[in-house]
This record gives C-alpha cells, sequence and structure tokens, in this order.
C-alpha cells in the first residue's frame, strides 16, 4: 500500500535523523561533562561560579527563547511549506530576507544587553544584592558573554535552514565547539587572568564565532547566499514574526521555570544555584542526546505533513516520535535514579568539588529526573504545534505551567531547599505535558496515540526489571568502595550501566517493543549502514 510505504519512509527519515543529531549530541554531551568537571575541579560550588552560572544563563535563556526555542522552530514549517509548495529559490530569498532582518535585530539586543547589564543581574539574580563583588563580577561577566545571543542566533537560523533540507549533520555538531572554546580558555586564558574566570566567560563567545564558522560551508553548498535581501513586506515575513511573537513565551517554558529556579536559588544557601546547574546538566544529557534529537529530526517531517495536509502521516509521525522518546528516557530515568551519586562522584568530585557538593548535587538530581518523562515528551509535542503553525496554544498553556511553577518553587523551597525548586519544574512540566496533548487531540484527528500508550507501559515495565538486577548487582556484586580509585569506580559504574542496557533490551524484545527496530535505524547511520 502507497500510503503504509510512505509511513515507513518517514519513520525511517526520523529514525535515522535522530541517530545523526543524537550522535553529534553525545559528542557534544561528553564535552560538555568534560567541561564541566574542568570547571568543578577549577571553581567548584563557590561565589565565582554562581557568579558565571547566573551571568551566562542570561544569555542562553535568550538563546533558547528568541534562537532555538521561538526562530528556528517558527521558520522551519515557514520555509519547509515554500519548499514544498513553491520552488527553492523562493525558499533561499525568503531565507535571505529574513537573515537580514535578524541581523539588524541581534546587534540591537546585544548592544541593549551589554548597556543594562547591571539592572539584568539584579532581575536575574536579585538575592546577589545590588553592590558588592558577587554582584559586579556577575555584571561583568555578563557584558562579556552577552554577545554569545548574536553568534548563536545566526547559528540557529543556519539549523533552521539546513534542516529543512534533511541536513542535521553540521547544526547538531555547532555545540561541540562551545565546549571547546570554554575548555581551551579555562586551561590557557584563566591561569593568566587575576580573575580566572573571566577566562571562561571569554571561551563563550570564542565558542560562539567557532560555531558560526562551521556552518557557513555547508549554507554555501546548498546554494544559499549570504548577501542581505531587504524586503521587510514580504508576506511570509510577517507570518513568521506574528508566530514568534507568541512562541517566544510558549517554545521555552522550561527555560523559563530554569531562571525562576536560579532566582530562587539565589536566596538559598550559598552553592544552591551550582548544584542546580551541575544536576540540570546531568539531565540535560539524555534529554539532549534522545529527546531534542528526536524532535529536531522529527520537525521538518511533521511540517511536510502539515504543508501537504495529511492529517494521518501527520499523526502516524508524531506517535513513532513519542514512542521513540519513551523507549529510551524511560529507563534512562531509572538508570540516574539508581546510578546518580556515583555517577556524580565520577563525572565531578575533584579539585574544589567534594563529597558534600555531590550529596546536594544528587538531591537536586533525583526531583530533576522526576520530571524528565515530561521535559522530553514536550519537546515533541511542541514541535507538532509549531509544524501546524499554531503557536497561541503552546503559549496559553505555558503560562499556566509557568504559574504552576511559580507556585510550586514558592511552596517547595523552604521544607526542601533546592531540591523543591527542581520538583517544581518536575510538577509543572508534568501539567504542561498533559495539557499539551488534550489540546492536540481536539486540534487534530489523534486516533494514532494509543500505541503510545501501550508502548510506554511496556517500557515502564522494561525500565523496572531493569532497574531491579541493576540494584541487585549494585548491592551483591559491583558496590565500590567510598574510598576506592577513579579507575575502580568507572569499572563498577560502566558494569552496572551494561548490565542495565543488556536487561532492558533483553526484556523490551520478549515484550515485543517495535521500537527495537528503530533503534537499528537510529544507529544505521552512525555506523555507517546505508539506506535500503
Amino acid at each position: 500500500m502507497p500510503g503504509s510505504e510512505s509511513t515507513t519512509s518517514e519513520k525511517k527519515n526520523v529514525s535515522r535523523a535522530a541517530g545523526v543529531v543524537g550522535f553529534y549530541t553525545f559528542l557534544s554531551r561528553i564535552l560538555g561533562l568534560v567541561r564541566d568537571m574542568v570547571l568543578a575541579f577549577f571553581f567548584g560550588t563557590g561565589m565565582t561560579m554562581d557568579a558565571f552560572v547566573a551571568a551566562f544563563r542570561i544569555p542562553n535563556l535568550l538563546r533558547r527563547l528568541f534562537a532555538e526555542g521561538s526562530l528556528t522552530i517558527v521558520f522551519i514549517p515557514v520555509f519547509t511549506e515554500y519548499l514544498t509548495t513553491r520552488t527553492k529559490k523562493d525558499a533561499f530569498d525568503l531565507a535571505r530576507i529574513v537573515l537580514t532582518l535578524l541581523l539588524l535585530v541581534l546587534v540591537c539586543v546585544t548592544l541593549a544587553g551589554i548597556l543594562f547589564a547591571p539592572w539584568i543581574v539584579r532581575i536575574q539574580a536579585w538575592g546577589f544584592g545590588s553592590s558588592g563583588v558577587k554582584y559586579d563580577l556577575t555584571v561583568f561577566l555578563t557584558r562579556i558573554t552577552f554577545p554569545y545571543i548574536f553568534f548563536i542566533s545566526i547559528v540557529a537560523f543556519f539549523m533552521g535552514v539546513l534542516n529543512s533540507l534533511r541536513r542535521f549533520a553540521a547544526p547538531a555538531a555547532a555545540p561541540i565547539f562551545l565546549n571547546v572554546g570554554i575548555i581551551g580558555a579555562a586551561y590557557l586564558l584563566s591561569p593568566y587572568l587575576a580573575e580566572p574566570i573571566v577566562g571562561v566567560a571569554i571561551g563563550v563567545l570564542i565558542g560562539g564565532m567557532l560555531q558560526v564558522v562551521l556552518q557557513v560551508p555547508w549554507i554555501i553548498k546548498e546554494g544559499l547566499k549570504l548577501f542581505p535581501l531587504w524586503q521587510p513586506d514580504h508576506p511570509a515575513v510577517k507570518r513568521i514574526a506574528m508566530l514568534m511573537l507568541p512562541a517566544v513565551f510558549g517554545s521555552a517554558v522550561y527555560q523559563l521555570n530554569s531562571y525562576i529556579g536560579t532566582l530562587l536559588a539565589s536566596f538559598l544557601a550559598e552553592g544552591s544555584v551550582s548544584w542546580l546547574y551541575y544536576a540540570d546538566r546531568l539531565v540535560q544529557f539524555p534529554l539532549g542526546v534522545f529527546a531534542i534529537a528526536i524532535s529536531t529530526a522529527a520537525l521538518p517531517s511533521l511540517s511536510t505533513h502539515a504543508a501537504k495536509k495529511d492529517p494521518d502521516e501527520f499523526a502516524k509521525t508524531l506517535s513513532h516520535s513519542l514512542r521513540l522518546v519513551f523507549f529510551i528516557i524511560l529507563p534512562s530515568m531509572v538508570g540516574l535514579i539508581l546510578l546518580g551519586r556515583p555517577i556524580i562522584r565520577v563525572l565531578l568530585e575533584r579539585g574544589a568539588f567534594d563529597s558534600y557538593s555531590t550529596l546536594m548535587t544528587d538531591r537536586a538530581l533525583f526531583f530533576y529526573i522526576l520530571g524528565l518523562w515530561a521535559f522530553s515528551g514536550i519537546r515533541v509535542i511542541v514541535s507538532a504545534f509549531y509544524a501546524l503553525q499554531d503557536t497561541k496554544t503552546p503559549v496559553k498553556i505555558a503560562f499556566v505551567a509557568f504559574a504552576a511553577n511559580l507556585f510550586f518553587s514558592l511552596a517547595l523551597m523552604g521544607p526542601l531547599k533546592h531540591g523543591g525548586i527542581a520538583l517544581a519544574l518536575s510538577l509543572s512540566s508534568t501539567i504542561q505535558f498533559f495539557l499539551l496533548i488534550f489540546f492536540l487531540k481536539k486540534k487534530i484527528q489523534m486516533n494514532d496515540l494509543r500505541p503510545v500508550l501501550v508502548s510506554t507501559l511496556k517500557c515502564s515495565f522494561a525500565a523496572a526489571v531493569m532497574g531491579l538486577g541493576v540494584f541487585y548487582c549494585h548491592v551483591k556484586w559491583l558496590t565500590a568502595d567510598p574510598g576506592a580509585g577513579l579507575l575502580s569506580m568507572i569499572t563498577h559504574l560502566s558494569g552496572l550501566i551494561i548490565i542495565g542496557i543488556i536487561i532492558y533490551f533483553a526484556v523490551a524484545r520478549i515484550l515485543g517493543c517495535r521500537e527495537l527496530e528503530s533503534i537499528g535505524e537510529i544507529f544505521g547511520p552512525i555506523f555507517g549502514k546505508k539506506k535500503r
């Protein structure tokens, strides 16, 4: 049947693209962990690290809100529509017009951010006060790192163009260079500066510039001319602008909630901001490698189905993406709950990062993990809304989730301290996920979502069996001595992870999980498997 063949082909395209994105994201996350290990070693969880985390979170938040969080996911559906229904020249002219306007806006935003840095810091980290060494350092670091939003927004735009053309490698590899810039600066610049953390801030800018340089050859190869094209009254530009305004609020609730977390944590014990930061970085590993990779790969396919007005194929691609996300994320949650503390010890506990930092980071990690499935599902469902060029519904739900996070944070930060802030994010994200599902089902026919529930139940059972097996092995055979060396801890941890993977896939095969075939499609491009 042609429809069945088309569905199978699209599922393979999504899986393969997710494999490419996931592979480079995995490398980026590995380097990200190395980066955090370097930062933990040199700066621990003290005053200077708190200042850097607060300063870098500001341009990073804007990146998620205005670049990857809204520009990319709003631009891709409109650009894909032009590629599908018009000529490639029309689509590329649109891209040049958008890039021209984007550059003008970015210059203004960057200059404003540098100028108003003192007031931005007061809003972002109110608990740091409005004067003093910590406040002054945060302002200075903010001024250095703020231009990062200029470079990363250009990268996000290029990512939108390349992903729409089903080119995923270069955009996915870009974050690697941010980590290279920060790590290199920490070793090569920081030791020679009066305030070493300033070297890390400079490394952020170097990393941003390297990311732009990586994209340019691929963009030129695809035939997009980088000469400006001034046509602000282009009808598609108006559509993108109208879609982007609500998308700024609706597509990045996770980042807005992180802002609330940083703000409230600045009122808690010193180190709270850093504990939440390191825990969030660990959660971002499975979230970025798998959930974001799959949603990134699915968006162009969903946008194509929407442009062709094919709701059946749209629903099937969405169902496949959700099942694939949960198949990977659910065992990751169980593994992180069981092995969170030894993972933190192996990755971070050295130098200025002591055992107490490990304990506090693990506490935040546990509460973040409880919402990992919701964080992941939201990425896919929001992509579905944007593929349909509906940004109003997500923004309404975003405000509900934002209010819920603020309420839960204020209620829980007293008894649970920084752990309460992490738990609040998980609870509000759960609410957001179910609201998104509810309104998406009202918008389009979602008869194909029942397999998602069946698949999730199977994956949950397999993950539970895996957890019991890993726990038993951890207690009986692979219990590492707290005083053991790093090599011994790595060996024990690696053994438990391998055992967990074997158990999970074995149980999944017994249960007949169809996602196992998609896993093969994901790893095909990585190991050079040719398309059939």
